[in-house]
């Protein structure tokens, strides 16, 4: 059995599952910050009730993401310890800032506003989540900045087979990190909104009583998803150019899918030509099945912008809380950003193949010499662990959203919630 192989679809799992967790966690923080100070600074007791319904279920989402974290910081160590050797050196510091601010600092402000409730003054405790929202997002930087090296390395020098920085800002200003950035953003906000408006309409679906309570969780997750939706395809977009100059062979392979005005100059064939005449002899063309990944992910960018217009069409008179049918409409919002965004990630990453480091280290050189049984072993081990927590999690998110906002978990509640009238269709 291929060890290579094994390697890559274990590190492929592992940060697959990961990520699930980590796009609902962005794109839930901003939409709980912004509900908290509504009712901060607005007063309006919805909004509190709001955000602890929200805020329980991105609780849950974040601890067994971490959890995801951990395991998948093993995989340098077990299966890519020539990747660490050849450029641990560069992407150790971003990686480090992110343990900091993701398992220390934004965990530590998440515990205190979890414990914060009814104990410190409202206005402290609405900016710790704030300031959660904003190390949720730095958190994410520093991985792209660590990832952009691999996809277009920048900002060093190699000595003696070994990569050392030697330019911080080319580093961090890196166009494949930011550019990527944007985008995430843009795919984590269109994520958290059409969760949240998804899971208020299964709750008009269900004829709940609190409709009041899930008009405006509604409005508030399609108030995001429908600007950011096409704000996604737009940053999509605008890595391409970079993409012609820093990964080519990737743009030749994805031709056929692309829009005319977005095709590279090169067929497959000339890249593979340049290349090997560059770096020697060698199979340089990622799979070609990245292109059918491109595809479906583009026509899902698709629906989500003509799911999320409908919808928010439908909080006109409040259709969606008394049609059905719109409300099965607004729920189909919730899993295709995840699709999306798990084919993007593959696009992306799959595309870089053959090479661990753009054009510097081969894949087949950055593994660890683990043998083929212990690889095995520890997919296997992996695999069963990450699916009982995406499991565990998705259980406990339905179950939250079955249930609605009575007897919410989070905080303690100053006194017993009371349904709003259900006719009470206004804001």
């Amino acid at each position: 059995m291929n060890v290579e192989i094994l390697a890559r679809l274990q590190f492929a799992i592992t940060v697959g599952f990961h990520w699930l967790f980590v796009l609902l966690t962005l794109g839930l923080a901003p939409i709980i910050a912004y509900m908290q100070a509504r009712h901060v600074i607005g007063g309006n007791p919805r909004f509190e009730r709001m955000t602890r319904f929200w805020g329980q279920i991105y609780v849950v989402n974040y601890a067994l993401g971490i959890a995801t974290g951990l395991v998948m910081e093993f995989q340098f160590g077990l299966s890519w310890s020539g990747l660490s050797a050849f450029s641990g050196n560069v992407f150790g510091a971003p990686l480090a800032m992110e343990t900091l601010i993701a398992f220390f600092t934004e965990s530590t402000l998440l515990g205190m506003w979890i414990f914060g409730w009814g104990r410190l003054p409202k206005v402290l405790h609405m900016l710790l989540f704030w300031l959660v929202t904003a190390t949720a997002y730095a958190s994410t930087y520093f991985v792209l900045v660590a990832n952009g090296f691999m996809h277009h390395p920048v900002g060093h020098q190699v000595r003696d087979g070994v990569a050392y920085l030697t330019d911080v800002a080319a580093l961090l200003t890196n166009s494949n990190a930011v550019n990527a950035m944007w985008h995430i953003i843009a795919a984590a906000l269109v994520a958290g909104g059409g969760f949240v408006a998804g899971v208020s309409a299964y709750q008009f679906f269900r004829r709940t009583k609190e409709v009041p309570f899930f008009l405006s969780s509604a409005r508030a997750g399609l108030a995001v998803a429908v600007p950011f939706g096409i704000v996604n395809a737009e940053s999509g977009f605008r890595q391409i150019p970079a993409l012609h100059v820093a990964q080519p062979m990737k743009m030749a392979v994805l031709h056929d899918v692309l829009l005319p005005e977005d095709r590279g100059p090169y067929t497959v064939d000339q890249v593979q030509a340049m290349m090997a005449a560059r770096l020697g002899p060698g199979d340089y063309a990622p799979p070609g099945w990245i292109a059918n990944a491109y595809d479906i992910m583009m026509t899902s960018a698709f629906f989500i912008v003509v799911f999320s217009l409908l919808g928010a069409a439908f909080l006109i008179r409040d259709v969606l809380a008394r049609s059905r049918g719109a409300a099965l409409v607004v729920m189909a919002i919730v899993p295709i950003p995840f699709v999306a965004s798990t084919l993007g990630w593959l696009v992306r990453e799959v595309g870089r193949q053959p090479w661990a480091v753009y054009g510097e280290l081969l894949t087949s050189q950055a593994r660890s010499p683990v043998g083929a049984g212990t690889m095995l072993v520890s997919l296997i081990g992996f695999t069963v662990l990450l699916s009982a927590l995406a499991v565990t999690n998705w259980c406990l998110i339905a179950r939250y959203a079955h249930r609605g906002p009575r007897d919410t978990d989070l905080g303690s509640p100053a006194g017993p919630p009371s349904p709003e009238p259900a006719m009470a269709l206004h804001l």
